[in-house]
């Protein structure tokens, strides 16, 4: 599915969204605390863009590695990183089964991807693994809206997001997929529960954005 919108990802993305999800993933480079030099892994990175904002954190000393189980979706990512002149490394990997040495990087990410893999509870596992004690793992995520904003949102998410991203992207199928499974997808402090059942962050913090359309959660690994 995600193979079939790889073209039109990124246009989909930013006509739904108004915008909002770059504000969003400077929100989440920006609550990871990450500092120049630092070492990040960012997974499901579909076409790069949390990855970039990453790169442009950690600046030229630090390292940014892309990944994402959909080749696809990242073949379209280092077109980006020539065009911004950020070096990034890009590869394909699945985020519950990371090939990399443990306490490889000082933050790890994922952002609209968690509710996608087959084992969420063993991402979290697997990210935690790779990132150093005390370093972050950030998770971006769709989710239920708080009271005030749900009625619009619910309209927006059953008609305008499957009619509109439908008509960008030629597969209506994939924007009903998206609508139907953030509002299925543990949100809040039920995700904070598969945090725990990982069993490998010491600490772990929630925060609604925009309403509670997307949250944001950080966990430091034990």
């Amino acid at each position: 599915m995600f193979a079939g919108i790889a073209g039109s990802y990124d246009k989909a993305n930013s006509v739904l969204s108004l915008g909002v999800h770059h504000r969003w993933r400077k929100q989440t480079v920006r609550r990871s605390a990450v500092r120049p030099g630092d070492h990040v892994l960012d997974c499901a990175t579909g076409t790069g863009d949390l990855a970039l904002e990453f790169k442009r954190a950690v600046g030229v000393d630090g390292r940014v590695v892309g990944t994402d189980f959909c080749a696809e979706m990242l073949a379209l990512a280092p077109a980006k990183s020539r065009e911004t002149g950020l070096a990034v490394e890009w590869e394909v990997e699945d985020v519950m089964d990371l090939s990399y040495p443990e306490d490889s990087f000082e933050v790890a990410s994922i952002a609209f991807g968690i509710r996608n893999v087959d084992d969420p509870v063993q991402a979290l596992r697997s990210m935690g693994r790779v990132v150093r004690p005390g370093g972050r793992v950030i998770i971006l995520e769709f989710g239920r809206p708080l009271w005030w904003m749900k009625p619009l949102f619910t309209f927006y998410s059953k008609v305008i997001i499957p009619s509109v991203g439908g008509l960008i992207s030629g597969r209506r199928d994939a924007y009903m997929y998206l609508t139907q499974t953030s509002a299925a997808f543990p949100t809040g402090p039920e995700f904070l529960t598969l945090m725990d059942k990982s069993g490998m962050y010491a600490e772990r913090r929630v925060f609604p954005l925009t309403g509670g359309i997307a949250y944001l959660y950080i966990g430091i690994v034990a």
